[in-house]
């Protein structure tokens, strides 16, 4: 189907939706429909709501945000329960503005532009259907016409409280059109737009002096006043000011605690009471969703400031700190670059990851927790096994630092340190050696960063690049194994009855022979020592593994390569320190025979097939590889 088709049918699709009536037809949809009566509120709540939620490691996954907010899922679930869904309930928290703190590029617009275009779409639905009287610049609740002295009669009929009073400018259309007759008014389906300024506002701070509050609460049309006679008729007022166009829906302030002191007195009744002036008019009723945005330097300056005391018991801050899972900062940046005109570069495996590392360092603060260094925290964080530890660990972890991730390198660095590694090499493959070359290059360029955070984040880059140098040899030593998975396998099977043998006091018996053998202490050795483990310590480590094997078969489970992270670890490195010399002549000879060139084509053919790599990546992941091992 060509573009042409599909704008087509969703202008049909838009037509199709559209609905006008009277007031009277109306009410037999909310008869039927309570939900089309819902507060903003209530709508947004829904509207999240309405994409699933999934239960993961005892944490609540708004599927809403899932494809675009990674590593703050914890955040977003107190955003979501703390505020969205008692505000939805009518509860005193409705009547606060949404403040969203924290550092800059941690998430806090993303946040907010999904629940704008949220709002657009779910206004399309049958669930987030939107009614208002029809010519209304503020797109006025239709419920509003209900007379004060009717409206609790009409809550013991329809089930629904109404709030709010009728604008000036409704009130004199309904006695000037349609002679005081509620029942005739025209009602119609509205579509929430943020470029049509229907339903969701913006407001940017600009210049104190220059900017004025009609941006906000409208303003007289003075090419009026000559018509209609006066100033104080709605008809000669402009109702086009950001809280008027929000009404009904999402109001965003961006920056908001930069902005006049005129301008967010104007919220403290809107927050509390629902209403603000405009003109010389009374209150004007407004039902929308004040959601605002800031960074931690500006919030400490504003409530240190005495003349905001009111308007501090209106806010309810919702920290925003940076992700802190390695694996989600991955997919922040694989979003990021997908985003951008750098998609046609490979990037080769772990680029991103060493990146990912990088960045989690520097937001994670020193934990005093006994045995638990930065890195280990890192990966207790991003969900992996450390040994000796568990997720009640990770909470304890926690719970040390309530505001970890506020400070530490930012995504947007990142990105643009990706993009000049790109640009610096000049072709269209980056690897991870690339990626923190560039990082590390462009702290001397980071006006933010103090001395001692360079001194420390430069630490950090050696920590990513050890975190990378570990990973590259298991990749080649996987590479260059052929079935390496049964390798180890097999190896491991070998070092279990060898185990069992030493620690039962039994011999065991060749398969070719048939003759009785002592354990082979020579291999036990060997595989154990690629740990650390000592002479001394062998016999306590080997009863462990036999105990943990005892478990498994009581328990009718079957012990696997994965069942022991110590002992698989001590496999891996096995059977690579077996193929050291292999890797090492095959990937730094000059003039390697025709043997050496067969292994270095089918380790490069396995590293692009089962790995990800391009061949230009895969062959500098070899040469770097060989380097290491020739150290």
């Amino acid at each position: 189907m060509d573009i042409l088709n599909k704008v087509r049918n969703f202008r049909e699709e838009e037509n199709r939706l559209k609905w006008e009536g009277t007031f009277a037809e109306y009410l037999t949809i909310v008869k039927d429909r309570k939900e089309v009566a819902q507060t903003a509120h209530s709508r947004v709540y829904n509207m999240i709501k309405s994409s699933g939620l999934v239960e993961k490691d005892g944490n609540r996954l708004y599927q809403f945000f899932g494809e675009e907010i990674f590593g703050l899922e914890e955040s977003i679930e107190r955003l979501v329960e703390e505020y969205f869904h008692p505000a939805a309930k009518r509860l005193e928290v409705r009547k606060r503005i949404l403040l969203l703190m924290g550092p800059v590029s941690g998430g806090k617009s993303t946040i907010v532009t999904l629940l704008k275009r949220g709002l657009e779409n779910y206004s399309k639905t049958d669930e987030g259907a939107v009614y208002a009287i029809k010519g209304c610049p503020m797109h006025e609740d239709p419920l509003h016409l209900i007379p004060q002295n009717l409206r609790k009669d009409f809550l013991e009929g329809y089930g629904i409280r109404i709030e709010g009073s009728l604008s000036p400018l409704n009130s004199m259309r309904l006695e000037q059109e349609y002679d005081g007759e509620i029942e005739n008014v025209l009602v119609e389906r509205i579509f929430f737009s943020e470029d049509k300024r229907v339903g969701i506002g913006t407001f940017t701070p600009s210049d104190p002096k220059s900017q004025d509050i009609a941006d906000l609460t409208g303003s007289i049309d003075f090419s009026t006043i000559a018509e209609f006679g006066s100033e104080s008729d709605p008809r000669a007022y402009r109702f086009d000011g950001e809280l008027n166009k929000a009404n009904r829906g999402m109001m965003e302030f961006q920056e908001m605690l930069k902005l006049d002191e005129k301008f967010l007195w104007h919220l403290l009744s809107l927050t509390q009471e629902g209403n603000f002036k405009a003109g010389r008019f009374a209150l004007i009723s407004a039902d929308e969703l004040i959601v605002a945005h800031t960074n931690e330097t500006e919030y400490r300056s504003f409530i240190s400031n005495k003349k905001n005391e009111a308007l501090h018991s209106r806010i309810i801050v919702m920290p925003i700190p940076y992700n802190l899972k390695v694996s989600q900062e991955e997919c922040i940046y694989e979003k990021m670059i997908k985003e951008s005109d750098m998609t046609h570069v490979h990037i080769a495996p772990h680029a991103l990851k060493v990146a990912a590392i990088f960045s989690v360092l520097t937001r994670l603060e020193d934990s005093k927790k006994q045995g638990v260094d930065t890195v280990k925290k890192m990966r207790l964080y991003d969900g992996e096994n450390v040994e000796g530890f568990n997720q009640m660990d990770v909470e304890e972890l926690k719970k040390e630092f309530p505001n970890e991730g506020m400070n530490g390198i930012d995504p947007r660095y990142v990105i643009n340190r990706i993009s000049s590694a790109i640009i610096r090499k000049e072709v269209s493959s980056i690897n991870a050696l690339d990626v923190l070359r560039s990082l590390k290059d462009g702290l001397d360029q980071h006006a933010s960063i103090s001395q001692a955070d360079r001194d420390k984040y430069m630490n950090y880059i050696a920590i990513a690049r050890k975190e990378f140098d570990e990973i590259a040899k298991k990749e080649v030593q996987k590479a260059f194994v052929y079935s390496y998975e049964e390798s180890a396998i097999s190896l491991m099977d070998n070092y279990l009855d060898n185990v069992e043998a030493y620690c039962n006091k039994n011999k065991l018996r060749d398969l070719l022979t048939g003759e009785e053998m002592n354990p082979d202490e020579k291999l036990m050795r060997s595989i154990e020592e690629q740990i650390g483990i000592s002479e001394n310590a062998k016999k306590a480590f080997r009863e462990e593994i036999l105990i943990r094997l005892s478990a498994y078969a009581r328990s009718g489970k079957r012990f696997d390569y994965n069942s022991h992270e110590r002992l698989r670890e001590a496999i891996q490195k096995k059977l690579f320190a077996d193929l050291k010399d292999v890797v090492k002549i095959t990937t730094s000879s000059k003039t390697p025979d025709e043997s050496h060139l067969k292994k270095v084509n089918e380790v490069i053919a396995r590293l692009i097939d089962e790995h990800g790599y391009n061949s230009i990546s895969a062959n500098e992941l070899l040469r770097y590889v060989g380097s290491l091992l020739n150290r």
